[in-house]
């Protein structure tokens, strides 16, 4: 019998070329899939929310309305908007610096805890004008901390959590590759 084989190469395969640390942190950076990272566990188990925020671009806003909040409180007149601008900004930036993500400075809190402290520092800046008393005094102030507080609360139901060397709660290893929400 005859055997049909398809036509030979005419070149050898060329090997891939060397990727060079900056390509691949950039491609690293870039990447969405479920190789950014490993899932977090929902929230009480199951939150019913579609999450579609990557968590890199979480991270950024961590930083930047933990710094926004520093901001506001500084400008602001009053001594107590100015207490709770640095401490809850101050709370953003410290618990991002350290959560278990590719935009941190080392990997010491995990995910679901960052996530808790989100919604922690979020509520607080809501509610801070009011407990603290200077929703009247300094309204511009107490404004932009309850938008601030909402931003973060939205921003934290819809973020797809990923942390980066499997640290959770609880202790094991998630090794789903599936999206939240997907």
């Amino acid at each position: 019998m005859y055997e049909v084989r398809g036509p030979e190469p005419l070149l050898p395969p060329v090997p891939p070329r060397a990727e060079g640390a900056v390509r691949r942190e950039w491609r690293r950076m870039r990447d969405h899939s479920a190789a950014a990272g490993i899932l977090s566990r929902p929230l009480f188990g199951r939150l019913p929310l579609r999450r579609w925020v990557s968590q890199d671009l979480h991270s950024v806003l961590d930083y930047v309305g933990g710094a926004a909040l520093v901001a506001v409180g500084s400008a602001s007149g009053d001594s107590k908007a100015k207490a709770a601008g640095w401490a809850l900004g101050g709370a953003a930036v410290g618990v991002s610096l350290f959560t278990d993500y590719r935009l941190s400075l080392t990997k010491l809190i995990p995910i679901e805890a960052h996530e808790l402290a989100d919604y922690a520092y979020g509520l607080g800046a809501v509610l801070a004008p009011f407990v603290l008393g200077y929703a009247k005094r300094s309204p511009v102030a107490a404004a932009l901390h309850v938008l601030l507080g909402v931003k973060v609360l939205a921003a934290s139901l819809i973020t797809d959590y990923r942390c980066q060397t499997g640290m959770h709660l609880g202790g094991e290893l998630a090794t789903d590759p599936e999206g939240i929400g997907a």
